[in-house]
Formats: C-alpha cells, structure tokens, sequence
C-alpha cells in the first residue's frame, strides 16, 4: 500500500515539528502510512528579502500574502490524480468529521496555510475547499493544517491498533461519545455505573445508546436537529433511538424537550 501523501505549504515549517510527538500520528510516519512533506514558503519569495507579503491595494492594517510565491510552490508539489487542495482560512467551511472520512479515501491533500491578516484573493483559485475548524481567527493555518492531519491519518488503514475504536468515537454517526471508565472502580466517591460491570453486554450495549442520545441532547443538539441531518440516512434510525429514550426518560420523570 502507497503511502497517503499531506504536502503543507507554509511559512513556518517549524511548527509542524509537533507532529513527531502525537503518538499515533508519528507511528504512522514511521510505519510509512503517511508523508509529510513541508514546503517553505519563504523558499519562493521574491528578491534577496525572499518577500511573501506586501501591503494591501486599497490601504488597511497588516500585510497580505502575495500570490506568485504561493503559486510557486503549489506548482513544485507533484500532484496525484487523487488529490484535494485545501486553503485553511477562518472564512472556509467548518471542518467536519465527515470531511475527514471523505478525505481519506484519498491519496494526497495539498495544505495551503495562510498568514498575516490574510492572503490575495487570487490565490483560492488554487484551492479545492476552503477549510476553518471554528469560528475564530488564529494567527496562521498550521493548527488547522495539524489538526487535518491528525484527524485524517486516524482514518487510514493500519494507523490504529484497534479499528474498531473508531466506530463508536463521537461524531463518526452525529452522536456524541457514550460515557467511558476504567479501573479504580469507585475514585474520590465517584462510582463506576453498576451496569458496566455486569458482564451483561446487551444491557450494556443498550445502555451506551442511550448514554449517546442523552450526552448527544444535552450538549450538542445541533447535530440531530440541523435539516441536512433529517434528511440523511442515519436520521432515521436516530430518531428511533431517540423516541425510544424519550419514552425511558419520561417514564423516569426527566424533563427534557429538545428542540427538533
């Protein structure tokens, strides 16, 4: 199996550093699952400055990155037909789970990280999908780009020990996570729920859907409420689970009423 390919263009390739301490991300790099390659943006400035930004037409605060250096280096990146190019700006999508599986099925993903108070307009020309992952601005596009990364190669066949733990992890079906424990089985007076160690696993099955629906109502409610999501397929079968605990939590005198 090729190796999934990340190539970031950026001007601080330093910050990517961080990847050879995640743990499972760096394992993957050295299983040669993916590559990571950074490409400088300062590399492809201009002049003996090797400039990468000036003053924006019109007046206005900061400096904006210029498009040739930009162009540049997107062009030096040899390119797989099963390729995306990815512009990280807070004005981009909000990434979802989703995206990351869509990814992955992939060979590369080309990064493009902004900076300063921005980037020429001319340059979203290079980009498939502009991408954000919140509504608040950060000073570049490497912690976005990081974050892309290592929820993407978490995906990929082989990252993990145990596949299986990434059926159940929040967002992967628009729920969140049930509630998980370990050992010591009570800590500081807090008691693990009987139900988990009774060793009756269609009990406990039951109990962790019901624990994701109510985690899911409480705290998130946008994920099961949005109309993209009704119309989805899951939803239904959501919807069911959701009726069934709203008839357990009634008849345990909750009082709870989403709004749907």
């Amino acid at each position: 199996m090729s190796s999934f390919n990340f190539d970031v263009i950026t001007l601080f390739p330093k910050a990517f550093e961080l990847i050879n301490n995640l743990g499972v991300i760096t394992r993957a790099l050295d299983k040669n699952l993916i590559d990571l390659n950074l490409h400088d943006l300062r590399e492809y400035g201009e002049g003996s400055y090797r400039q990468v930004d000036d003053k924006p037409y019109g007046g206005g605060a900061g400096m904006v990155l210029k498009p040739e250096p930009i162009y540049k280096a997107y062009e030096s990146i040899k390119k797989s037909p099963k390729s995306k190019t990815l512009l990280m700006t807070p004005q981009g999508k909000v990434l979802k789970q989703k995206d990351l599986a869509r990814w992955s099925t992939l060979n590369q993903i080309i990064i493009i990280c902004g900076q300063y108070e921005g980037f020429d307009e001319r340059i979203r020309r290079l980009a498939d999908e502009e991408i954000s992952i919140g509504d608040y601005v950060l000073s570049g596009g490497e912690i976005p780009a990081i974050s892309i990364i290592n929820g993407l190669t978490r995906l990929l066949p082989g990252t993990l020990g145990d596949p299986d733990s990434l059926v159940d992890e929040s967002h992967n079906a628009s729920l969140l996570e049930y509630p998980q424990y370990t050992r010591p089985l009570t800590f500081k007076d807090m008691k693990v729920p009987d139900i988990l160690v009774s060793g009756n696993h269609e009990e406990i099955k039951s109990w962790r859907k019901r624990k994701s629906i109510e985690r899911t109502l409480e705290r998130r409610s946008d994920l099961i409420s949005n109309e993209n999501y009704k119309k989805s397929p899951q939803s239904k079968r959501i919807i069911k689970e959701y009726n069934q605990f709203m008839k357990f939590r009634i008849g345990n005198e909750y009082d709870i009423y989403p709004d749907w």
